[in-house]
């Protein structure tokens, strides 16, 4: 067994271990690391860390299991309980951005009931319009669970697990029924109230966007990779953490310097094909991601746009790509009549990434 598992949450992995490639894509995925020397590698549970986990659909259950049989030691108390706090209600309700409307999504009737107890998020509710929808007797709408990659679940096997439990797992799906789902729909304008009462009753929402039945936002025409493009294991991987259910996640990709961010940025907006905004630190880089843009994907180019203090492109009038700096869409001064014109144009337009 590769770990050592300390009753703070620190956990040591043995870089020189046989099991080491397995320990470490189990903990890069439920642990923050904190030093990598040649020998000895140092992560931390935290509940950031541990809510990213569960945002993967890995499970509570599955953390500690994983983690006991990785261990030399006995798994501490302490560190099951706190694990046990930190996922006990983190994703298990969402709010997705579906059709351009706002949903609050669950496998668990019971969560949405308890939410809708609170008269915030009760008011925020809205009666939904479909006609043909099926509905449980609660009235919430029913359908079919968006199912994880397999990827991101392959941390959870056994070590030794040969391709016999492959051919017994696929037997298992074949038989096994898809999970159900319910939700609601909110009013977009209480979005933000919504989720602040959830995080008070202690249902923080995972945030996704359904851009692939997104039919009310235009696509970004020919935003295709080029053949030339080839992304790396890690690119892939750190894009099915995003991707892994078919929907768009919320949240933030880290990858250290060198490893190729803005291939993996541009990978992700050419996924999506929805009209993006780019946010660079300097006018230096937004010259780069425009490029990369240009470089890696065939994007026609009056449908890559900049806006600096030296170039202001016209955005499309469709869908674009709009490549800034924070401190040209976060300026509170008065700006020329051209600056102004375009931020009522980035103001005014849904932007799905």
């Amino acid at each position: 067994r590769p770990c050592w598992t300390c009753p703070d949450g620190n956990i040591y992995l043995e870089a020189f271990h046989d099991l080491y490639v397995q320990a470490y894509d189990f903990l890069v995925a439920i642990a923050e690391p904190v030093a990598r020397p040649e020998f000895l590698h140092q992560y931390k549970l935290t509940p950031y860390s541990l809510y990213a986990a569960v945002a993967t659909n890995i499970e509570t259950e599955s953390i500690i299991g994983v983690l006991e049989r990785l261990s030399k030691n006995s798994l501490p108390a302490q560190v099951k309980k706190f694990i046990r706090d930190c996922t006990s209600k983190y994703g298990k309700a969402k709010l997705v951005l579906k059709h351009n409307k706002f949903y609050v999504e669950s496998e668990f009737p019971m969560i949405l009931r308890e939410l809708l107890r609170d008269p915030t998020i009760a008011q925020a509710r809205v009666q939904e319009d479909v006609m043909d929808a099926n509905r449980d007797a609660d009235g919430f709408l029913t359908h079919t669970k968006a199912e994880e990659m397999k990827e991101n679940l392959e941390i959870l096997r056994e070590p030794d697990e040969d391709s016999e439990d492959d051919e017994e797992e696929e037997g298992e799906k074949k038989t096994k029924k898809p999970t159900v789902v319910v939700s609601f729909q909110v009013d977009g304008a209480k979005v933000e109230n919504v989720k602040r009462q959830a995080i008070e009753l202690d249902y923080p929402l995972m945030e996704e966007y359904d851009f692939r039945n997104d039919n009310v936002n235009p696509n970004v025409p020919l935003m295709d990779l080029k053949p030339i493009t080839r992304i790396r294991r890690y690119q892939e991987r750190s894009l099915a953490k995003m991707f892994g259910n078919g929907r768009a996640r919320s949240g933030i990709i880290v990858l250290p310097c060198g490893a190729g961010k803005t291939l993996t940025g541009v990978t992700a907006a050419q996924t999506i094909k929805k009209s993006v905004v780019c946010l660079a630190t300097n006018a230096v880089s937004v010259l780069q991601w425009k490029y990369q843009f240009q470089k890696w994907t065939n994007i026609p180019d009056d449908r890559i746009c900049v806006f600096t203090s030296d170039q202001k492109d016209k955005l499309h009038p469709e869908a674009c790509v709009l490549v800034t700096t924070y401190t040209m869409i976060s300026y509170s001064g008065k700006r020329s009549d051209q600056s102004q014109e375009i931020m009522d144009q980035i103001t005014g337009r849904e932007w799905g990434l």
